[in-house]
């Protein structure tokens, strides 16, 4: 790749890194993007200038991709990098026109999310054992937190003592663009919460003394970890295909909708910056309408 191309790489990635504020796995994605559609330019086409690239490039490379499998939701992100990329080259007067004006995006055939029956949340946290350690207490609490809170893998693993406002009954989240949101917490999570707390202090003499949840030698939880807990107590209750964090999050949402709770309040639980991301539970609810209907009409 040439020189040129890295550096503007480089300075729109730290645009989005210092001045748009994305995550971490967000700015990954995104300079994987912006590298293999210019690594690929250099091998189809040779020595490019930024300005000589042209829609057919960027067809060239969606095309590329297509034909090896890649599906619509995947090569959506990718146009949305290169989009990102051009318009930002278009206001720092590096290009005139963006080779992305004519791209369509695919359309993507919408899926519902998945979600955990509400019998089956039951029968997690009141018939399921939990191991009688640290572990144990650190695995019921983390889930309790994804189920009552709907907040995110990250905002999970990067929440800190000092989020917790036991007075007031909730947890401020720190949210994707750093949006802070607050989320109502039961009573019964709240002692719980506060247990987890009493405990660290007592369990351990070293421990991160910042982040609200540690593992049994007293350290932050990684991401993969705290998977693979969730993967294994969902397992053990439900035969869902998904079982992920964001699983315990769309049920959340959805016991919400099916209970009768109002979308712009669910939108802002989430942490949504629009209605439009909220409104798939909807459908989630819908489709428990159609069953009762079923079962309960003699007509139908």
């Amino acid at each position: 790749m040439p020189l040129t191309h890295q550096t503007l790489i480089k300075t729109f990635i730290e645009y989005l890194t210092f001045q748009k504020r994305y995550s971490p796995h967000t700015i990954v994605s995104y300079e994987n993007d912006l590298c293999g559609f210019f690594d690929f330019i250099e091998l189809q086409f040779g020595s490019t200038k930024i300005e000589e690239i042209n829609a057919s490039f960027v067809r060239s490379w969606l095309a590329k991709m297509k034909e090896s499998g890649m599906e619509s939701k995947s090569l959506n992100r990718k146009i949305s990098s290169l989009k990102s990329f051009f318009k930002y080259q278009l206001k720092q007067g590096i290009v005139v026109t963006s080779p992305m004006v004519t791209i369509v995006s695919p359309k993507v055939k919408k899926r519902l999310p998945q979600f955990v029956d509400e019998k089956d949340i039951h029968t997690l946290f009141s018939y399921l054992e939990f191991p009688d350690n640290w572990e144990g207490k650190t695995h019921r609490l983390l889930l309790q937190l994804f189920y009552n809170t709907g907040m995110r893998q990250a905002e999970l693993v990067n929440l800190t003592e000092s989020q917790i406002d036991g007075s007031n009954g909730n947890i401020k989240v720190l949210g994707k663009g750093n949006k802070e949101r607050i989320l109502p917490v039961s009573k019964d999570l709240m002692m719980l919460i506060k247990d987890y707390i009493d405990s660290k202090r007592i369990n351990f003499e070293q421990f991160d003394r910042v982040l609200l949840l540690v593992n049994g030698k007293g350290n932050r939880l990684y991401p993969k970890y705290v998977y693979n807990i969730v993967r294994q107590y969902l397992t053990s209750v439900t035969t869902i295909d998904k079982k992920s964090p964001h699983v315990l999050r769309h049920s959340f949402a959805t016991h919400l909708m099916n209970n009768g709770a109002d979308l712009n309040a669910v939108k802002e639980l989430l942490g949504h910056s629009s209605l439009a991301a909220t409104q798939i539970y909807t459908h989630n609810t819908i489709e428990k309408l159609k069953d009762v209907h079923k079962k309960a009409h003699p007509k139908a």
